[in-house]
């Protein structure tokens, strides 16, 4: 329930206002001029003003000036029974959110206060959205990770933990969840900061010119080897090197890069002489490096040396808590390279974000609020400024039962409605139902779904 304290000095009027807002359903709180106001604002919680302008002692002048001094988001109309163009520019410019003049058509200023209290409520809430980002960034070693939730917050310890040694490094997590992040951080919070830091994305090259990225050549080496050309490797010398999507090198790469964490030395291309270097070696990839394994796709030696610490990234569904700071984190980027103003979410958006699934993770969530940005018309962004997928997010179909029904008829009814939903995708139906796809296709045939068709 909104409270509204109401000052005038007209007790007819003051009684009229104080009944049709409670019977709004509001809160009222009178005075009878503005020092009593002003001293019942400082007692009081009050989520809008509505104040006269002419009253004896301090006027409704000087209640506006002080409110918007020391309560800057507090909203305040103000009423006149004298009112002209002048006094209505002269009070919204010291911050009064409207203006009527006096009779007060009641329905026409109940409306005014209905929105203006739901614009303050949105405005506060995002207010204290953007206080809670600025203090995470200020109390975290590391400001480009953001999260609060249970999950991010154990990872940021382990990052923080193992920041600062020579132990190599396996970032795990799905594609878009900001793996990379995570080895920026390792390198940001350790002594090897000032060092180089080199990257490579193997799913970018073929077998022949990622062993020659990493190791470099000799002058000769090959046709068109016109001279020599120092490796990854080399370059990281003394820092970092970081190889991203590490399932994807082919397995004789896979040889050398065993050798040098091994050995800590390699040669170059058509090089006999071997080349020391000092290399913290940080990997990342989406696969199951242990499916691999088995599959004969990736070597159980070298898996075994990357694997020194694991650090799994979590999914952003994982993460739901997050959803809203890391929008709004988007929001703060988007807003200063597009030059826009927009100052937050509207509920039904953050309704939307939240509601969403977002298979592509962090990465999709940007692409997302970057759109939004673009498209946003007003103040906030709302569900219709998001895209197609996002909006239709909160439109799932329910699922009711009539009881007594057993467990595995409650979760048949459950697997089928939710394939229904994705239109007959099952990795999307595994995907919203959090499970992985062969274990849909497991308990549908333990449950026998799909063998009444045949």
């Amino acid at each position: 329930m909104a409270t509204l304290l109401i000052a005038d000095d007209e007790k007819n009027i003051l009684s009229g206002l104080r009944l049709a807002f409670e019977d709004e359903g509001y809160q009222v709180i009178t005075a009878a001029d503005g020092n009593e106001a002003w001293d019942k604002l400082q007692k009081n919680l009050v989520d809008l003003v509505i104040t006269d302008l002419r009253m004896p002692g301090m006027d409704g002048y000087e209640l506006l000036k002080r409110i918007s001094s020391s309560y800057p988001m507090l909203p305040v109309i103000v009423l006149t029974g004298h009112g002209t163009i002048e006094t209505a520019v002269e009070t919204m410019r010291d911050g009064a959110v409207d203006f009527f003049t006096k009779p007060v058509d009641i329905d026409k200023l109940a409306l005014v206060v209905k929105k203006s209290i739901t614009a303050s409520e949105l405005k506060e809430q995002n207010r204290k959205l953007s206080e809670e980002l600025a203090r995470l960034r200020r109390e975290k070693g590391y400001t480009r990770i953001i999260g609060r939730s249970q999950k991010v917050s154990a990872m940021m310890q382990l990052i923080e933990q193992v920041a600062d040694t020579r132990a190599t490094v396996l970032v795990t997590g799905e594609s878009g969840t900001g793996k990379e992040l995570v080895a920026d951080a390792l390198v940001a919070l350790s002594s090897r900061s000032d060092k180089p830091f080199v990257k490579v994305h193997a799913a970018a090259l073929s077998a022949s010119l990622l062993e020659d990225e990493l190791f470099g050549h000799e002058k000769g080496a090959f046709t068109g080897a016109t001279g020599l050309k120092k490796g990854r490797f080399e370059l990281a010398d003394g820092g970092t090197i970081f190889l991203d999507e590490i399932g994807e090198i082919d397995l004789s790469t896979q040889v050398k890069l065993l050798r040098v964490l091994q050995e800590r030395e390699f040669e170059r291309v058509g090089g006999e002489k071997p080349i020391a270097v000092d290399v913290r070696v940080i990997c990342a990839t989406n696969r199951n490096l242990e499916e691999e394994v088995k599959k004969g796709n990736f070597r159980e030696d070298l898996y075994y040396r990357l694997n020194v610490v694991r650090i799994e990234v979590p999914s952003l569904r994982e993460r739901k808590e997050d959803i809203n700071l890391l929008a709004a984190s988007f929001l703060e980027t988007f807003n200063k390279e597009d030059k826009r103003k927009i100052e937050g979410f509207t509920p039904a958006a953050a309704k939307a974000l939240m509601s969403y699934s977002w298979p592509g993770n962090i990465r999709e969530l940007k692409n997302a609020i970057e759109s939004a940005v673009v498209l946003c018309k007003g103040k906030y962004i709302d569900k219709d400024d998001l895209p197609q997928q996002v909006r239709e997010s909160g439109n799932g179909s329910r699922i009711s039962f009539e009881l007594p029904i057993t467990l595995d008829e409650a979760e048949k009814r459950l697997i089928l409605e939710t394939i229904s939903f994705a239109k007959g995708n099952k990795t999307k139906a595994a995907e919203l139902l959090g499970i992985g796809r062969k274990t849909i296709t497991r308990r549908m045939q333990d449950l026998k779904i799909g063998e009444e068709e045949k």
